[in-house]
């Protein structure tokens, strides 16, 4: 399966890295990966194009541990490589709804939310 479209690679010229910062839980989703065989999921909400064609992108990665899942970086080219059992590999959620928050996509699958995704940031600021 194709993990990059031209589709994608459209809709990420309107969210590059950055472009969703402190929306937490309320980032939108651009596409969801994942792992067909284990419990690893990465929510990509943002990605810049790189000059050698790889994509790098941020978003929640949940490795399989909801404790130590966190917003980070990945590569397009490190999903492209890992290589899972039977000759899988990480694949693309076709069915991801179009419009999708992070805590709707966490929700979707079932996926544990962390507290901070809740938080309203607002609230936090008048606090100090």
């Amino acid at each position: 399966m194709k993990l990059m479209t031209k589709e994608l690679e459209e809709e990420f010229k309107k969210y590059p890295i950055g472009s969703q910062d402190g929306l937490r839980g309320q980032a939108k989703v651009i596409v969801k990966y994942f792992n067909p065989m284990g419990a690893a999921t990465w929510f990509i909400t943002e990605a810049d194009k790189k000059e050698n064609g790889d994509f790098e992108m941020y978003g929640f990665c949940n490795l399989g541990d909801s404790d130590m899942a966190e917003f980070g970086y990945v590569m397009l080219s490190e999903l492209q490589n890992i290589k899972l059992p039977f000759g899988m590999t990480i694949e693309r959620d076709l069915y991801l709804p179009k419009d999708c928050t992070l805590i709707q996509a966490m929700k979707q699958i079932g996926m544990e939310i962390p507290e901070y995704l809740l938080e309203n940031e607002d609230e936090e600021e008048e606090e100090y």
